[in-house]
């Protein structure tokens, strides 16, 4: 067993009984975290314009700071960039994450050195987690990789600028460095298929126990190292314990990835953002992941199905309630106020909160008022998986077709098959009725013939591959939209097609 297996049990422990005392008593520490926040935030140019100095309870400060996007913080951010000081949060931030926005073009999201730690041990606490409540530290000991982004940092207004993977690979503590992989000249390389070659070539003979990153990007590697190797993960990889990820939902890619490796093996979920570290799987027996309630962040959730009313209820962590489907909103010490970062979750416990990622906000289909979001669609289509066992997906991704030049309007599924169905004609039929079960609007729709059942795209192999690879996010952090509103990918894998 080696140093870092040993040491980390007692840690485990420390941080674990710490964490069991915010987990257990949420409100009491999101309490002080908004009264830190008001206070810090009180003399920044964003304090003064909306008054935080005269605000002393969550009442007010909801009366006081309003519900922003990137759009509505974007002059503050917009004055940092010219070179302001104290203007969301005081001082200037430490680093912009740099993300693709959509009206905005590139979004900067300010990292402060406060809010550091918020991404840095979180990520580090998931994996103590799972030495606390297992014992087992080994997944330590060898060789770890992380498939991100290039870690090289640009400068925006004398401030370090540059994706939140590569900004975080430069606070990866020191006892893990030496036995991190790739190189550093490595994970410098841009172009995502020239540096998975590259990353094989360092890693195939090394003693990797941990692999961390987005599924689809870690079955590409896997499938590269197959190729070369003709072995399963398990024989090139044989000490190989330990699978991170976070991103997407799973389960679509579990069963080829599982496959892929040769074996069933541990693997801790995360939910990590630009905007911040917001929950990870803190129990395998539990269902669901932990909600950070005192890392730096105050945390507010606005029911989904009032998201985009004029005034929406705007709830703490103490008037969740399991099961509901919630926009989520930040106030951090990064210096975001009001923040919505754009992804809906749904508790499945409280004290401790856990909860599931189920979706984006801006992500769903409602073309005819149905309002069908990512996890219905993800459920059904592994519930009609679960119906033809033959079947193996790639990817997948939903859109409305309003004015098909024949019928009547439908949702369009392009799915890239690994191994497609024996009847596809059955497996579109199971497909459609699992979403009727699961959304009542689209079954309403469906049996009044406003829309006709769903239907199938087939995909050409290396379908999804290829189209981001043609938009420029191939590999690193970059994911698939899961469904839209609108025709604009659709219309872009119509290409596709087989």
């Amino acid at each position: 067993m080696g140093f870092r297996s040993v040491l980390s049990k007692p840690f485990a422990k420390y941080v674990i009984g710490q964490q069991q005392k915010w987990a257990l008593d949420p409100s009491k520490f999101q309490q002080q975290i908004l009264d830190n926040l008001i206070q810090k935030g009180q003399q920044t140019i964003f304090g003064k314009d909306h008054k935080l100095a005269g605000v002393n309870s969550y009442a007010e400060f909801k009366q006081a700071v309003p519900i922003n996007d990137y759009e509505g913080l974007k002059g503050y951010v917009d004055k940092i960039l010219k070179g302001e000081s104290d203007v969301l949060w005081p001082g200037k931030p430490a680093y912009f994450a740099k993300t693709s926005g959509t009206t905005s073009g590139v979004k900067y999201i300010p990292i402060t050195k406060d809010s550091i730690p918020n991404h840095i041990n979180s990520a580090r606490d998931a994996l103590l987690n799972y030495v606390h409540e297992s014992g087992d530290g080994k997944f330590l000991d060898g060789k770890l990789i992380f498939l991100s982004g290039s870690p090289v940092l640009g400068k925006t207004a004398d401030i370090h600028t540059g994706r939140l993977s590569g900004i975080v690979n430069h606070h990866v503590p020191g006892y893990l460095k030496t036995n991190q992989m790739p190189s550093y000249q490595t994970n410098c390389i841009d172009d995502w298929e020239e540096k998975l070659e590259h990353i094989i070539d360092e890693t195939i003979d090394k003693d990797m126990s941990l692999i961390s990153g987005i599924p689809p990007w870690v079955q590409m590697y896997f499938d590269r190292i197959i190729e070369r190797t003709g072995r399963p993960i398990k024989d090139v990889f044989p000490n190989f314990n330990m699978f991170v990820y976070g991103g997407v939902n799973f389960q679509p890619y579990r069963k080829k990835l599982f496959e892929s490796i040769g074996k069933e093996i541990p693997s801790i979920e995360t939910y990590p953002a630009s905007e911040g570290f917001i929950a990870y799987q803190d129990s395998q027996e539990a269902e669901g992941l932990l909600l950070l309630t005192n890392s730096g962040v105050f945390y507010e959730f606005i029911p989904a199905d009032e998201y985009y009313n004029e005034s929406p209820t705007r709830l703490s962590i103490e008037e969740v309630k399991v099961g509901v489907n919630y926009a989520v909103i930040i106030n951090s010490n990064a210096g975001l106020w009001g923040y919505s970062i754009g992804d809906t979750v749904k508790f499945v416990s409280t004290h401790p909160h856990r909860l599931l990622v189920t979706g984006r906000i801006t992500h769903f289909i409602s073309a005819f008022g149905e309002h069908v979001i990512g996890e219905e669609v993800e459920n059904a289509m592994q519930e009609t998986i679960n119906r033809f066992p033959e079947v193996e997906i790639v990817e997948f991704t939903v859109g409305p077709n309003v004015a098909p030049e024949k019928g009547i309007p439908r949702h369009e599924w392009f799915v890239e098959f690994r191994h497609p169905p024996n009847d596809l004609a059955s497996f579109q039929n199971q497909l459609d009725l699992q979403l009727q079960k699961l959304n009542t609007y689209y079954f309403d729709l469906v049996s009044g013939n406003v829309l006709s059942e769903l239907e199938i795209i087939p995909l050409k192999n290396d379908s999804f591959r290829n189209y981001m690879k043609s938009i420029g996010k191939l590999g690193g952090q970059n994911k698939v939209p899961r469904l839209s509103n609108d025709r604009k990918l659709a219309d872009e894998l119509i290409a596709y097609r087989k």
